[in-house]
């Protein structure tokens, strides 16, 4: 049981990392219609440039800090030199551009930081462990990053929901050209919108370092998992992104933790243990595909698509 829950907690986790990049890239879709590839690349950066800093300073919060800020202003120089030139493009065009753009950021990162991936050590004030359970402690770290997700989350919906930025980003998803007409500067909308995306890729980038590798092509994986992510929750919608993010978190992390043991009841170990490894990496996509069946725009749709 106690392990269960850790399983659980470990799947919660992920899923606060797959919506900060789900969160960006689903009000980017959501908004301007544009298929951004290179969401990814932008995590990559913020978790190279966290790294540095790290290597540097030793202040992880300065490393976060500088991850989130690095992601950010990468986000304002493409979207300003490239991404504002696709918006009227077609979704080909897109995928080309920032398929071409995942290709440029693969090779930058090699060029600056190497080929060899970096590895970032928790702080010692977010090291050891928290008893949340009698006889389970679980690591202070995992736990601070769900906290910093949901806070994020909150915000993300105060921001939507209740500020006159978030009725014009809604406006924006719902008509793009009435906007514009009203005297909004769409312009600076969207690449107000796209800066928040890509930071919050980097913040997500920056607090992975810690868990995973930091390595070239780090943003590739996990860019898929917060498509399947958008299209679960429902694109556009924060919230959508949120369920969408924890289901998939969830179900990934549990899938890979049990499937192989549930298998072994009826084959044997070898067998279980491959057959559980495929099932498990394939599991999203089958919830994915179940959720489309039974809502074919997502759990939480936006108001409008």
């Amino acid at each position: 049981m106690l392990l269960f829950l850790e399983q659980l907690l470990n799947g919660l986790q992920f899923g606060v990392m797959l919506f900060l990049l789900a969160a960006g890239l689903t009000l980017i879709f959501g908004i301007m219609g544009l298929i951004n590839l290179a969401h990814g690349s932008l995590y990559m950066v913020g978790a190279f440039v966290c790294a540095t800093v790290v290597a540097y300073t030793g202040s992880f919060l300065l490393a976060v800090v500088a991850g989130a800020a690095a992601a950010g202003l990468a986000g304002l120089v493409i979207e300003s030199t490239i991404m504002r030139r696709l918006y009227d493009r077609g979704h080909l065009d897109q995928v080309l551009a920032t398929f071409g753009l995942i290709l440029f950021f693969n090779e930058a990162v090699r060029m600056i930081w190497g080929p060899r991936p970096l590895n970032v050590d928790i702080p010692t004030w977010l090291s050891g462990s928290v008893e949340l359970f009698p006889g389970g402690g679980y690591p202070v770290y995992r736990l601070a990053i769900i906290v910093i997700g949901l806070a994020i989350a909150l915000a993300m919906w105060w921001l939507v929901q209740r500020t006159r930025l978030g009725m014009l980003i809604r406006a924006g998803a719902a008509d793009r050209e009435m906007v514009a007409a009203l005297g909004v500067d769409t312009r600076v909308l969207f690449a107000g919108v796209f800066v928040l995306g890509a930071m919050l890729a980097g913040l997500g980038g920056a607090l992975a370092g810690p868990i995973f590798t930091v390595g070239v092509g780090m943003g590739e994986n996990i860019l898929i998992l917060t498509f399947v992510v958008i299209v679960v929750g429902g694109i556009g919608s924060i919230r959508g992104a949120l369920v969408g993010a924890l289901l998939v978190g969830v179900v990934d992390t549990l899938g890979r933790a049990y499937l192989p043991t549930l298998l072994r009841w009826v084959t044997d170990p070898a067998s279980a243990d491959g057959i559980g490894a495929g099932l498990a990496s394939m599991l999203v996509y089958i919830l994915m595909a179940a959720v489309l069946i039974w809502r074919p725009r997502g759990l939480l749709p936006a108001h409008g698509h």
